[in-house]
Formats: structure tokens, sequence, C-alpha cells
């Protein structure tokens, strides 16, 4: 329904942003959840000769990742991660990147509109 009262309008907004925001974070400990993960695929039955040698890369990607992860909590411009992202040469890597960077532009936008409520209420 439409409504005329800018008040109401600004709650919905809000409760809007919220919404995306939670989501946001779902999908983010659903691609982390899946990410760490330890993969359970028959070829690694097939291939025991190479299954050592094989667990250990996958550990130390899960590790690199981990460490990436806590680097891009830290960073705080969407110029630094966009250059980290065009260097990036894994695929797991660049998700995360991404999804930092989508992260900063929501809450960019969410303080971009808070700032506009306070002001348009004063």
């Amino acid at each position: 329904e439409a409504t005329l009262d800018l008040a109401e309008r600004r709650r919905i907004r809000s409760a809007i942003r919220e919404l995306q925001r939670q989501e946001l974070e779902r999908d983010e400990e659903t691609l982390a959840s899946k990410r760490f993960r330890p993969e359970r695929s028959s070829h690694r039955q097939d291939d025991k000769e190479n299954w050592p040698q094989s667990r250990c890369l996958e550990e130390e990607q899960q590790a690199a990742l981990a460490a990436l992860s806590e680097q891009l909590k830290v960073i705080t411009s969407v110029e630094e991660l966009t250059k980290l992202l065009r260097a990036a040469g894994e695929y797991e890597e660049r998700k995360l990147i991404r999804a930092a960077i989508r992260k900063l532009r929501a809450e960019e936008i969410e303080a971009a509109t808070l700032a506009g409520n306070v002001q348009s209420s004063r």
C-alpha cells in the first residue's frame, strides 16, 4: 500500500534494509560453512595414492582462506578490496573478496541513509 506519512516510509525502508543485511549475513555464513566443509567425494577413494598430498594442499588452502577472511575484516576501503580482487587468482579468494565488497557497500548505504534520516529529522 502507498502511504503519505514520511516517518512510516522511513521505518519501512529501515526494516527493508535490516532484512537485506540479515540476508547478506546468512549468505556469508552459508558460504563459510560450505567453504570449510570437507569434501566427501568418491574420487578420493579411487585415488588413495595421491590422497595425503591433496589433503595437505586442501588444508593449506583452507588456512590461506581463513587468513584472507581475517584480513578482509580489517579493510574498510572498497578501492583496496577491488585491488585485492584484481590480484586474486583463486576462485574462492575472489568470492570472499566480492562478499566483503558487497558488505562494505551495504554498510556505506546504510550509514548514508541514517545520516540522511538524522539530517531530515532536524
